[in-house]
Protein backbone atom coordinates (compact mmCIF):
# COMPACT_ATOMS: atom_id res chain seq x y z
CA UNK A 1 0.00 0.00 0.00
CA UNK A 2 1.30 3.43 -0.92
CA UNK A 3 1.69 5.57 2.21
CA UNK A 4 2.90 9.19 2.12
CA UNK A 5 3.62 11.62 4.92
CA UNK A 6 2.99 15.24 3.86
CA UNK A 7 3.47 18.55 5.63
CA UNK A 8 3.16 22.18 4.63
CA UNK A 9 2.90 25.55 6.32
CA UNK A 10 -0.74 26.61 6.42
CA UNK A 11 -1.33 30.34 5.82
CA UNK A 12 -4.90 29.89 7.07
CA UNK A 13 -3.79 28.49 10.44
CA UNK A 14 -0.34 30.09 10.73
CA UNK A 15 1.43 26.83 11.46
CA UNK A 16 2.54 23.57 9.91
CA UNK A 17 -0.15 21.00 9.18
CA UNK A 18 0.61 17.30 8.72
CA UNK A 19 -1.29 14.48 7.08
CA UNK A 20 -0.96 10.87 5.95
CA UNK A 21 -2.19 9.74 2.54
CA UNK A 22 -2.86 6.11 1.62
CA UNK A 23 -3.47 4.56 -1.77
CA UNK A 24 -2.51 5.08 -5.38
CA UNK A 25 -5.91 5.49 -7.09
CA UNK A 26 -9.63 5.65 -6.45
CA UNK A 27 -12.13 7.95 -4.76
CA UNK A 28 -10.47 10.22 -2.16
CA UNK A 29 -11.81 10.39 1.40
CA UNK A 30 -10.64 12.79 4.09
CA UNK A 31 -10.51 11.43 7.64
CA UNK A 32 -10.91 13.63 10.71
CA UNK A 33 -9.48 12.35 14.03
CA UNK A 34 -11.38 12.04 17.30
CA UNK A 35 -11.22 14.75 19.97
CA UNK A 36 -7.62 15.85 20.29
CA UNK A 37 -6.50 13.01 18.03
CA UNK A 38 -3.72 13.30 15.48
CA UNK A 39 -3.37 12.53 11.81
CA UNK A 40 -1.80 9.13 12.55
CA UNK A 41 -4.64 7.97 14.82
CA UNK A 42 -6.62 6.22 12.07
CA UNK A 43 -3.67 4.00 11.24
CA UNK A 44 -2.77 3.36 14.87
CA UNK A 45 -6.33 2.25 15.68
CA UNK A 46 -6.57 -0.28 12.85
CA UNK A 47 -8.89 1.73 10.64
CA UNK A 48 -6.56 1.70 7.63
CA UNK A 49 -6.37 -2.08 7.94
CA UNK A 50 -10.17 -2.18 7.85
CA UNK A 51 -10.14 -0.25 4.57
CA UNK A 52 -7.07 -1.98 3.11
CA UNK A 53 -8.91 -4.25 0.62
CA UNK A 54 -10.39 -1.31 -1.24
CA UNK A 55 -7.23 0.81 -0.96
CA UNK A 56 -5.11 -2.02 -2.34
CA UNK A 57 -7.49 -2.47 -5.29
CA UNK A 58 -7.02 1.16 -6.27
CA UNK A 59 -10.65 2.03 -5.51
CA UNK A 60 -10.08 4.26 -2.47
CA UNK A 61 -7.57 6.85 -1.32
CA UNK A 62 -7.59 7.89 2.34
CA UNK A 63 -6.17 11.21 3.53
CA UNK A 64 -5.91 11.65 7.31
CA UNK A 65 -5.68 15.29 8.34
CA UNK A 66 -4.49 16.69 11.65
CA UNK A 67 -6.74 18.29 14.25
CA UNK A 68 -6.82 21.78 15.75
CA UNK A 69 -9.52 20.92 18.29
CA UNK A 70 -7.25 21.76 21.23
CA UNK A 71 -6.85 25.27 19.76
CA UNK A 72 -10.56 25.70 19.00
CA UNK A 73 -13.46 23.85 20.62
CA UNK A 74 -11.44 22.38 23.50
CA UNK A 75 -9.39 25.51 24.23
CA UNK A 76 -11.16 26.42 27.47
CA UNK A 77 -8.60 29.12 28.22
CA UNK A 78 -9.70 31.15 25.18
CA UNK A 79 -12.82 33.24 24.77
CA UNK A 80 -15.54 31.35 22.84
CA UNK A 81 -15.33 33.88 20.01
CA UNK A 82 -11.62 33.09 19.64
CA UNK A 83 -12.34 29.35 19.65
CA UNK A 84 -14.81 29.87 16.82
CA UNK A 85 -12.33 32.02 14.93
CA UNK A 86 -9.86 29.15 15.09
CA UNK A 87 -12.50 26.72 13.83
CA UNK A 88 -13.20 29.09 10.93
CA UNK A 89 -9.49 29.13 10.15
CA UNK A 90 -9.51 25.32 10.11
CA UNK A 91 -12.39 25.40 7.63
CA UNK A 92 -10.36 27.79 5.46
CA UNK A 93 -7.41 25.38 5.58
CA UNK A 94 -9.67 22.55 4.43
CA UNK A 95 -11.39 24.52 1.66
CA UNK A 96 -8.54 26.66 0.35
CA UNK A 97 -5.47 24.49 0.94
CA UNK A 98 -6.36 20.85 1.54
CA UNK A 99 -9.03 20.53 -1.16
CA UNK A 100 -6.78 21.85 -3.98
CA UNK A 101 -4.05 19.49 -2.73
CA UNK A 102 -6.46 16.54 -3.00
CA UNK A 103 -7.48 17.56 -6.50
CA UNK A 104 -3.89 17.87 -7.64
CA UNK A 105 -2.85 14.60 -6.04
CA UNK A 106 -5.79 12.44 -7.08
CA UNK A 107 -7.23 14.17 -10.18
CA UNK A 108 -10.67 13.92 -8.55
CA UNK A 109 -12.72 17.11 -8.20
CA UNK A 110 -14.89 15.60 -5.45
CA UNK A 111 -14.15 13.72 -2.26
CA UNK A 112 -15.76 11.94 0.68
CA UNK A 113 -15.35 12.66 4.38
CA UNK A 114 -15.49 10.52 7.49
CA UNK A 115 -14.62 10.49 11.16
CA UNK A 116 -15.44 8.91 14.51
CA UNK A 117 -16.94 10.70 17.52
CA UNK A 118 -15.94 14.38 17.25
CA UNK A 119 -14.33 13.51 13.94
CA UNK A 120 -17.83 12.56 12.81
CA UNK A 121 -18.94 16.12 13.54
CA UNK A 122 -16.12 17.51 11.42
CA UNK A 123 -16.89 15.09 8.58
CA UNK A 124 -20.56 16.09 8.42
CA UNK A 125 -19.99 19.79 9.04
CA UNK A 126 -17.34 20.00 6.31
CA UNK A 127 -19.58 18.12 3.90
CA UNK A 128 -22.68 20.21 4.60
CA UNK A 129 -20.79 23.51 4.38
CA UNK A 130 -19.05 22.53 1.13
CA UNK A 131 -21.41 20.27 -0.84
CA UNK A 132 -19.62 21.01 -4.12
CA UNK A 133 -16.42 19.57 -2.65
CA UNK A 134 -17.72 16.70 -0.50
CA UNK A 135 -20.37 14.43 -2.01
CA UNK A 136 -20.34 11.51 0.46
CA UNK A 137 -19.95 11.77 4.24
CA UNK A 138 -19.91 9.03 6.85
CA UNK A 139 -20.15 9.97 10.52
CA UNK A 140 -19.52 7.21 13.05
CA UNK A 141 -20.87 8.08 16.53
CA UNK A 142 -20.82 11.78 15.68
CA UNK A 143 -21.51 14.66 18.09
CA UNK A 144 -23.46 17.57 16.61
CA UNK A 145 -24.74 19.89 19.35
CA UNK A 146 -21.42 21.69 19.60
CA UNK A 147 -22.37 25.21 20.77
CA UNK A 148 -24.18 23.90 23.84
CA UNK A 149 -21.29 21.61 24.72
CA UNK A 150 -18.32 23.89 24.14
CA UNK A 151 -19.17 27.59 24.22
CA UNK A 152 -20.25 28.18 27.83
CA UNK A 153 -23.54 29.79 26.78
CA UNK A 154 -21.92 32.06 24.20
CA UNK A 155 -23.54 32.22 20.75
CA UNK A 156 -23.00 34.27 17.59
CA UNK A 157 -23.16 33.86 13.81
CA UNK A 158 -19.93 31.87 13.81
CA UNK A 159 -21.44 29.39 16.27
CA UNK A 160 -24.58 29.15 14.15
CA UNK A 161 -22.68 28.39 10.94
CA UNK A 162 -20.54 25.73 12.66
CA UNK A 163 -23.54 23.85 14.08
CA UNK A 164 -25.36 21.55 11.61
CA UNK A 165 -28.34 21.20 13.95
CA UNK A 166 -28.75 24.99 13.81
CA UNK A 167 -28.12 25.93 10.18
CA UNK A 168 -29.52 22.86 8.41
CA UNK A 169 -33.21 23.59 9.24
CA UNK A 170 -32.90 27.02 7.58
CA UNK A 171 -31.14 25.97 4.36
CA UNK A 172 -32.97 26.53 1.09
CA UNK A 173 -32.40 27.47 -2.54
CA UNK A 174 -29.24 26.51 -4.38
CA UNK A 175 -27.37 25.33 -1.31
CA UNK A 176 -30.12 22.86 -0.46
CA UNK A 177 -30.29 21.70 -4.08
CA UNK A 178 -26.60 20.82 -3.94
CA UNK A 179 -27.03 18.88 -0.68
CA UNK A 180 -29.77 16.84 -2.32
CA UNK A 181 -27.28 15.59 -4.89
CA UNK A 182 -25.05 14.08 -2.18
CA UNK A 183 -25.37 11.31 0.41
CA UNK A 184 -24.84 11.32 4.17
CA UNK A 185 -24.44 8.43 6.62
CA UNK A 186 -25.03 8.69 10.37
CA UNK A 187 -23.90 5.43 11.97
CA UNK A 188 -24.44 5.21 15.73
CA UNK A 189 -25.11 2.71 18.48
CA UNK A 190 -28.50 2.82 20.18
CA UNK A 191 -26.66 2.76 23.51
CA UNK A 192 -24.45 5.72 22.64
CA UNK A 193 -24.96 8.94 24.63
CA UNK A 194 -24.85 10.75 21.27
CA UNK A 195 -27.69 8.68 19.79
CA UNK A 196 -30.30 11.43 20.21
CA UNK A 197 -28.12 13.98 18.39
CA UNK A 198 -27.85 11.63 15.43
CA UNK A 199 -31.62 11.09 15.41
CA UNK A 200 -32.17 14.86 15.42
CA UNK A 201 -29.75 15.41 12.55
CA UNK A 202 -31.30 12.57 10.56
CA UNK A 203 -34.71 14.17 11.11
CA UNK A 204 -33.46 17.50 9.78
CA UNK A 205 -31.90 15.84 6.73
CA UNK A 206 -35.13 13.98 6.10
CA UNK A 207 -37.30 17.07 6.44
CA UNK A 208 -35.13 18.74 3.79
CA UNK A 209 -35.31 15.69 1.48
CA UNK A 210 -31.53 15.25 1.64
CA UNK A 211 -30.45 11.66 0.83
CA UNK A 212 -29.16 10.00 3.98
CA UNK A 213 -29.31 6.95 6.20
CA UNK A 214 -29.44 6.69 10.00
CA UNK A 215 -27.68 3.37 10.54
CA UNK A 216 -28.42 2.22 14.08
CA UNK A 217 -26.19 -0.43 15.66
CA UNK A 218 -27.41 -2.51 18.56
CA UNK A 219 -25.25 -1.62 21.55
CA UNK A 220 -22.88 1.07 22.75
CA UNK A 221 -21.05 1.45 19.45
CA UNK A 222 -18.67 4.20 20.60
CA UNK A 223 -15.30 2.48 20.32
CA UNK A 224 -12.74 1.46 17.73
CA UNK A 225 -13.85 -2.15 17.16
CA UNK A 226 -17.31 -0.84 16.26
CA UNK A 227 -15.90 1.91 14.07
CA UNK A 228 -13.75 -0.58 12.18
CA UNK A 229 -16.91 -2.51 11.30
CA UNK A 230 -18.78 0.67 10.36
CA UNK A 231 -15.94 1.83 8.11
CA UNK A 232 -15.81 -1.55 6.40
CA UNK A 233 -19.58 -1.46 5.83
CA UNK A 234 -19.73 1.99 4.27
CA UNK A 235 -16.44 2.08 2.37
CA UNK A 236 -15.48 -1.50 1.52
CA UNK A 237 -18.60 -3.67 1.16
Amino acid sequence: MQRDYIKWYSPSLGRDMELLAYGHAGFPVVVFPTSGGRFFEYEDRGMIDALAPKIDRGELQVLCVDSVDQESWYNRGAHPADRLHRQNAFDAYLALEFTPFVRNRTSWDRMGSTGCSFGGYHAINFALRHPDMVTYAVSMSGAFDVPQRFLDGYYNNDAYFQSPLDYLPNLNGGMLDRLRQNYYVLAVGNGDALFDQNVKLAHELGSKLVPHVLDVWDGFGHDWPWWQQMAHKFFVQ
